[in-house]
């Protein structure tokens, strides 16, 4: 006699062996769920007011994940700042002093040096405490007033060792080797953040254009040999003036770093393996520290196009690239430190790097300070623009490599391209990305490159030479173009597949606002033609009607889609996996309403009531959906897993 499945916990795991083996038939080797670090759920009534990967409640989500996924996409774990809360705007060195995770260290691991007290407080004053929300305002203020008592009381136990009881004076000398270590394995980047940190307390605010302070504002900008000896004088004041707060901020980094290496020890034991989020931005702290590596008065945008007619003012900086390469190829001074960032990266993420905005890279539409990113304002492609009299130094491509019908801002107007110039535009690719993945022991497998959006012909010929592995967006899908990219018969192996990520809305809301419409009818058709086996061609027209009129059956069909593609590697943003019908970040926008979303700290639960109201991913389902679009020679010989399937999808919705 069958045994009923009454737990949640005995669902899960007959969700995660059945999950498997149907992943394995089909022919996936990645699937992997999007969760940004401040999403990640808490403990159970420890809800500090934001999530953290490296927490315990991260532990609790990839407890949870792990057999189900093989890996966890996070955001960009940078220092954000008090007034913005957009991971994409963070430190690239630093991480995030947000996500350390208080409770540890009211723990004897930690020498007791944050009081339960404090905790507690922060806990439950939360103001966000019912509601899966992040309160960032309020836990920025908090967090570091946490921190702060951390490390003082930290440094007064290691001045009064001997008052301590043997077991915390061997705890506090052990936290000082390690941090006097990490210290200086990480001095180079870690000193220009810190004393960045105790410059914003001397001037008031974090923002350094706004310091008054030239040399301040230049102290790794020197020109001169005299101006670089002034400077080296100015920083060793500061050194001494604000020790303290130097200290402070390095000791957040070294506790980020510990818990960060519990936390992939923990999910490796778990088989899951984290993907970090490469932003193209670089923040205040970051452009201060490297200034002279920036292309002088240019910055990085977007171009005109169907969203925004005068295009897309970043105000990103862009990397110089004659501090980025040596004449004969070698990495100059700028390449060195962006090859330390991705080594940094890929060795505290064994799982790969994403790498947002892949065009920023490879083919970078730049625009002038003080203009907009027009072509009649002077902005261009800066690889791409021979014609270009401020431009065309640095152009790869040349005049006759250009189709002066279209205009400069057209992914096509490179029309042709040498495997030389191909190389050429590749470089950072080659010498900086990929040999870095390699130097830590991985290899371009594990790079996603973000090529959602433009993707010019440069970096199309980019991706094909080095096999690099593209994203395919289905809800992105132009249906009235057959050859479109993101349509599921022409998504190729070597591809990750996903219907939405962090700037999409949930693929429910999607089908709601589709249904009834003539969009809804060519979504239809095609979704039909590639899904259904010829062997049930006689139900193409009532599912093309159905496809049309119910939402909830086109959100299904279109999540089925990414598995029944070739793509070997699926994505899953955690909204549509949980049933979450709200919208994580609308680009374009700022304010409280972006990047707070998480999810609830009894997610667990939440996930198996959403699967009774039909929401979600009952994954079984959309698998078994998969399976049958395979056709009868796939079905016949999977007959037994996709008849578990359907049983356990029942279970799950009852």
């Amino acid at each position: 006699m069958e045994k009923v499945i009454e737990t949640n916990q005995e669902k899960l795991e007959q969700l995660k062996k059945i999950s498997k083996d149907a992943l394995n038939a089909l022919g996936k080797k990645n699937f992997a769920l999007i969760t940004h670090g401040a999403s990640f759920p808490s403990q159970e009534g420890l809800n500090p007011g934001m999530g953290s990967p490296i927490s315990e409640g991260a532990t609790l989500l990839v407890d949870f994940a792990s057999g189900i996924f093989n890996s966890i996409q996070l955001g960009p774990s940078g220092k954000t700042k008090a007034v913005d809360s957009s991971p994409y705007t963070g430190t690239i060195f630093s991480n995030n002093p947000l996500f350390i995770d208080l409770k540890p260290l009211v723990d004897s691991k930690w020498a007791n040096i944050l009081s339960v007290e404090t905790l507690n407080d922060i806990i439950e004053n939360n103001p966000n405490k019912h509601q899966p929300k992040v309160a960032y305002g309020y836990i920025f203020q908090k967090q570091d007033e946490a921190l702060k008592e951390a490390f003082y009381n930290f440094v007064k136990k290691a001045k009064n060792k001997e008052s301590l009881s043997p077991e915390d004076k061997r705890t506090v000398e052990k936290i000082e080797k390690n941090f006097q270590k990490f210290k200086k394995e990480n001095q180079g980047w870690l000193e220009k953040d810190s004393i960045y940190e105790a410059l914003s307390s001397k001037h008031g605010n974090d923002y350094w254009p706004l310091w008054t302070d030239e040399l301040d504002k230049n102290l790794y900008n020197a020109k001169t040999k005299e101006a670089e000896e002034e400077a080296m004088e100015r920083i060793n004041s500061i050194k001494e003036e604000y020790a303290d707060i130097i200290e402070f901020y390095s000791f957040c980094q070294y506790i980020i770093s510990e818990q960060k290496e519990e936390m992939l020890s923990y999910a490796e034991e778990k088989g899951i393996k984290m993907i970090a989020d490469r932003q193209v931005a670089f923040s205040d702290r970051d452009v201060w520290a490297y200034q002279h590596f920036f292309l002088e008065g240019w910055f990085l945008g977007c171009p005109p196009d169907y969203f925004s007619e005068d295009g897309q003012a970043w105000g990103f900086p862009i990397m110089d690239p004659e501090k980025t390469f040596n004449e004969d190829g070698s990495l100059s001074e700028g390449g060195k430190l962006l090859k330390s960032l991705y080594k940094k990266m890929f060795k505290e993420n064994p799982g790969g790097v994403r790498i947002d905005h892949l065009v920023g890279l490879i083919d970078p539409w730049v625009y002038k300070r003080g203009s907009l990113p027009k072509v009649e304002e002077g902005a261009g492609r800066l690889f791409s623009s021979p014609e270009h009299p401020e431009l065309s130094k640095y152009a790869v491509a040349t005049i006759d490599d250009l189709d002066f019908e279209l205009e400069p801002d057209k992914e096509y107007r490179v029309k042709t391209l040498t495997k030389e110039q191909i190389k050429k535009y590749g470089m950072l690719i080659e010498k900086i990305v990929i040999a870095a993945a390699k130097e830590e022991g991985l290899s371009k497998n594990e790079i996603i490159c973000e090529d959602l959006g433009t993707v010019t012909y440069p970096v199309e010929q980019v991706m094909k030479e080095y096999e690099l592995q593209g994203m395919r967006l289905t809800q992105f899908v132009v249906p009235e173009k057959p050859e479109h990219a993101y349509r599921c018969k022409n998504i190729t192996e070597n591809s990750w597949a996903m219907v939405g990520t962090h700037d999409n809305e949930p693929i429910s809301r999607w089908a709601n606002a589709m249904v009834n419409t003539h969009e809804a009818y060519l979504h239809a058709q095609n979704l039909t033609e590639d899904l259904l086996p010829k062997e049930r061609e006689f139900q193409k027209d009532e599912m093309i009607t159905r496809l049309t009129q119910d939402a909830n059956y086109l959100r299904k069909v279109k999540l089925s889609e990414i598995f029944v593609s070739k793509a070997e590697n699926i994505q899953i943003f955690f909204t549509d996996f949980f049933g979450i019908d709200d919208v994580y970040n609308k680009p374009g926008t700022s304010g409280d309403q972006n990047w707070s979303l998480s999810l609830p700290d009894n997610f667990e639960d939440f996930y198996f009531e959403q699967l009774k109201q039909d929401k979600g991913i009952n994954l079984p389902e959309i698998l078994k959906m998969a399976m049958e679009s395979r056709g009868k020679d796939f079905i016949l010989k999977h007959k037994d897993l996709i008849t578990e399937l359907e049983i356990l999808e029942e279970k799950l919705r009852n």
